[in-house]
């Protein structure tokens, strides 16, 4: 009985980092998708070509 609670508990705490940065992710996407700030949108388009993604 005191193993089985052990594995929930240790599969529950591995999934909560991996949930938050799931919603963080999904979050700064949204975020940057939606704005229409020159300045965000420069900062990403920047960003994108200096990791080397194409974007025209």
């Amino acid at each position: 009985m005191n193993k089985e609670v052990k594995a929930v508990a240790a599969t529950r705490s591995a999934a909560l980092p991996a949930l938050f940065a799931l919603v963080l992710g999904v979050a700064i996407i949204t975020m940057t998708g939606h704005l229409q700030a020159n300045t965000l949108h420069d900062a990403a388009h920047d960003m994108r070509h200096a990791t080397g993604f194409p974007c025209h």
